[in-house]
């Protein structure tokens, strides 16, 4: 629980997890906020967030991801621990379809980074502890909310200490199995993919001279991400079967199970650094918002992996609310806020739903007539420049940070 902070004073916003979306959202509103008064309600024991909620997986942030983080201070920080994603092979395994992105195709240094997620949380600790010290974030660890008693001007938040917390906005940024959003009246739906992400970072012979491979295989999509030191980040998809055989195999039984798969365009596996398997599935909640209330990244959005959209869609939601509140700085949690939040984030994230959605459907199927459609669109990518900018902006996030600025500036 939170030393210095006292309860009985209202908070502008609390957020409920100190994760990489509400460690972000909390340093975006801060730096751009001097009044606000924040406080952040964190499961973990560690005081050290950096280490207690950010794990070793990477992450691929879209070109226009990285302009925000530009925009918000970080990326100077952050770019040293950054690998550029300057190409892009996507390929049907067995099937004659394949498309090329490239940066210089569209006058950019490159498309997106590959970060690993621990050196986001260094930084943003680093950060936050900042504000913590100046008494402007205020943590509470070990804790959980309870229950939300909403008010017209408030929401009285009970936690498991036994704290009782009022705020004007209240922020669920939990992940995707947050219990909060029950608590808060939130609906969700999932669909189950039937499919388990292999994640691992491999070692390369050669360097990988930063091109990134997205391969569809019988089991769902293969992507090789660039990483620093001659690395790849890997998400393989696989069946419940054989990610649990995959996970336990031996080094170079694994390599050489990954080679098979992945081909040698990517180059030869050399090692293989610590397995891990997760299981795949689509959790969206139907609302943004309620009462004084917003959902934030996997809150709201828990998608597959295929096309890296997962977190760019969650800085989208950090970005649009925090338009937001320059707007409604006297009143951080009211509903114009709150619907115009709503607005904002549920055709966006409807949009890369049915993006990442359709292409697990359509490159999952074994189908020969579907592999022929799919096939002749890979190809026909390649004979229609038109066609690739609009994949690459929708890649990128360009499009959708846009018409975010243009609906909320």
């Amino acid at each position: 629980m939170s030393e210095t902070y006292s309860t009985e004073q209202p908070l502008d916003l609390l957020i409920a997890g100190g994760g990489m979306a509400g460690s972000l959202l909390a340093y975006v509103l801060l730096s751009q906020n001097p009044a606000l008064k924040l406080a952040i309600v964190e499961q973990s024991s560690d005081k050290e967030p950096s280490k207690a909620s950010f794990d070793s997986r990477s992450i691929a942030l879209a070109h226009g991801s990285v302009e925000l983080l530009k925009q918000w201070g970080l990326w100077q920080e952050l770019q040293q621990s950054g690998c550029a994603i300057k190409h892009i092979h996507i390929s049907d395994r067995g099937h004659f379809g394949k498309t090329y992105l490239n940066a210089a195709d569209h006058q950019l240094a490159a498309l997106g980074q590959v970060i690993e997620v621990e050196a986001i949380g260094e930084v943003l600790w680093q950060k936050l502890k900042t504000y913590t010290a100046q008494g402007r974030l205020h943590w509470f660890y070990q804790d959980a909310i309870s229950a939300i008693t909403p008010s017209a001007e408030l929401q009285q938040v009970s936690l498991k200490s036994g704290a009782v917390l009022q705020t004007k906005l209240l922020v669920i940024a939990e992940g995707g199995l947050s219990p909060s959003r029950s608590l808060a009246g939130f609906e969700l739906k999932s669909d189950d993919y039937q499919q388990h992400a292999l994640i691992a970072n491999i070692g390369l012979a050669d360097s990988h001279q930063h091109k990134a491979f997205e391969r569809f295989t019988p089991t769902g999509p293969l992507a090789l991400l660039p990483l620093t030191r001659q690395r790849y980040s890997l998400v393989w998809t696989l069946t419940p079967e054989q990610a649990a055989h995959h996970v336990k195999q031996p080094e170079q039984e694994f390599l050489a199970a990954l080679q098979q798969s992945a081909g040698h365009r990517a180059g030869v596996f050399k090692t293989v650094g610590q397995r891990v398997v997760y299981p795949l599935s689509l959790k969206r909640a139907t609302e943004a918002s309620r009462h004084r209330t917003v959902l934030l990244g996997n809150s709201l959005h828990n998608l597959h992996p295929i096309a890296g959209q997962g977190f760019n869609l969650a800085i989208r939601d950090i970005f649009s609310l925090s338009l937001l509140l320059q707007k409604h700085q006297t009143d951080v949690g009211c509903y114009s806020l709150t619907k115009a939040y709503q607005q904002a984030r549920l055709p966006d994230m409807q949009q890369v739903i049915m993006y990442t959605d359709s292409l697990v459907r359509l490159f999952s199927n074994s189908s020969r007539l579907m592999a022929l459609g799919r096939n002749t669109g890979l190809f026909a990518l390649n004979l229609c420049p038109d066609l690739k900018q609009a994949v690459a902006n929708q890649a990128m996030g360009l499009n959708s940070i846009r018409q975010l600025k243009a609906l909320l500036s």
